[in-house]
Formats: structure tokens, sequence, C-alpha cells
């Protein structure tokens, strides 16, 4: 068993009904006893795209933002300022 559960690019691939239930049970299971760090670029308002569950969306985000700190990076991407192609 892990202490830490990352989800990189979340949300880009959306999930379906049973996917979306299990990542609940996870992210439920970490509530209060893991730690878990997700990136992504979609602000909570539109998870329920990818979720597709209003409540379930709710109830994740209500976990994890409890007791979480949110770090918010603007500006240009490092990706695209670095690429060959301009």
């Amino acid at each position: 068993q892990a202490d830490l559960l990352i989800l990189d690019e979340w949300g880009y691939l959306p999930l379906h009904q049973e996917g979306a239930r299990l990542l609940f049970d996870i992210i439920s299971t970490c509530y209060e006893t893991k730690s878990v760090i997700i990136t992504t670029n979609i602000e909570f308002g539109r998870w329920k795209g990818f979720l597709f569950d209003e409540k379930l969306t709710a109830a994740i985000v209500d976990r994890l933002v409890h007791h979480s700190h949110m770090l918010i990076f603007t500006g240009k991407s490092y990706r695209m300022m670095n690429s060959l192609i301009k």
C-alpha cells in the first residue's frame, strides 16, 4: 500500500460510469489517511465533463479539497517556451 497517490494530467480522458465510481472509492479510501497529488489544467467546475455525474463529482472534489494545499501556476507553458515549433 502506497502513502501517496499521484494522478497526472487529470481529466484529459473521460471515465465511464464504473471507472468514475472506482475512482471515488480510491479517493474515499485515501481521504484523511493518505496523500494525493493531482495535476490538471481543468478547473473544478468542468470535472463533471469527464466524471459524468454531478453528485459523484461534488463528493470527489469535497474530499480532495478538504485539508488540501492548492498550487496554481499561471503564465506561459514551460514546454511551449522551449518548443522547436514557434
